[in-house]
């Protein structure tokens, strides 16, 4: 399944956990067209797989004394846009990912997967989206279906790249401390589950802010374990805002991560006012982070942009 030969730069057991990582992305895939009811849902399947990012550019980062490792990032490509959309069947898979990864003895790197339909991903070319043309040049294509090619990129001019990500940049910072200062009002009133979902949504933003300055691209996901990988391939002094060698700071980031659901929707959902302080701590370096790195992306903004 997996083209060995293009995979050579990686050690055997980074290999066996594409292959694993693989192997478990197209037994969900078939499993779950077995309880579909149409013909036409029945015929959902894996057009293309492929790896990009640090591990495809030989780059990737294994920190075990701060706990970071550099996810083996995933485009997966599927013939219809329901079966993208079909989030059960992908988190079933992302749940088997992080199984596999726990019942290693040695510490491994996590997968993140982006699932999109061909017509999307082509509609992205055509458009001239750099995160999708990037993976189509520099990604390392793990498995393809004959007779479905990808677009050829479309022409997207650098005044009209600065223009959309000027523009992007400002929107979503902006939103990011409107919601920021809600958080901080909910928290000065003991409002803990408010400010919990709250300081969710600035992070959400941030990362989606990122994505979008500088790729003109991010996926609709709320799930900040999913979300925080992909941004950080893309920026990783991003890894600075989030620590992962204390108990303490993981715990503060899942309970930051079940925060969108959990603290509206769960009566069991408790947290600390000094695991808040520590997440807005954790969030202001986040930001300040985001403007720079965002600022240092963009230049000069245009003369004329609104």
């Amino acid at each position: 399944m997996l083209f060995e030969d293009r995979l050579a730069h990686l050690p055997a057991h980074k290999r066996r956990d594409l292959a694993r990582a693989a192997q478990i992305l197209f037994e969900e895939c078939d499993e779950a067209q077995k309880g579909k009811l149409t013909e036409a849902r029945k015929r959902g399947r894996i057009l293309k797989l492929i790896l990009f990012g640090s591990h495809a550019r030989g780059g990737w980062v294994e920190d075990r004394r701060s706990g970071y490792f550099s996810d083996y990032d995933l485009l997966l490509v599927v013939n219809d846009e329901r079966l993208a959309g079909d989030f059960d069947v992908w988190d079933k898979a992302r749940d088997r990912f992080i199984q596999h990864q726990m019942t290693e003895r040695v510490q491994t790197a996590p997968v993140s997967v982006i699932v999109h339909s061909l017509q999307d991903v082509n509609d992205q070319l055509a458009r001239g989206r750099p995160f999708f043309v990037d993976i189509v040049r520099e990604g390392i294509v793990l498995f393809e279906a004959e007779g479905h090619p990808f677009a050829e990129p479309g022409p997207l001019t650098e005044a009209d790249r600065k223009i959309e990500a000027w523009n992007n940049f400002e929107e979503w910072s902006s939103e990011a401390g409107k919601r920021f200062k809600i958080a901080k009002f909910a928290l000065s009133e003991d409002f803990r589950r408010q400010a919990a979902f709250d300081l969710h949504q600035v992070t959400e933003e941030l990362f989606h802010c990122t994505l979008l300055t500088l790729t003109l691209y991010s996926p609709k996901l709320h799930a900040l374990r999913r979300l925080r990988p992909i941004a950080e391939g893309v920026a990783p002094r991003l890894v600075e805002a989030w620590p992962r060698h204390t108990r303490f700071s993981r715990r503060c980031f899942n309970l930051l991560h079940e925060a969108y659901v959990k603290a509206r929707y769960s009566p069991h959902y408790a947290i600390s006012r000094e695991e808040l302080a520590w997440l807005v701590e954790r969030i202001e370096i986040m930001s300040r982070l985001v403007g720079e790195i965002c600022l240092d992306h963009l230049g000069r903004r245009p003369d004329g942009l609104e």
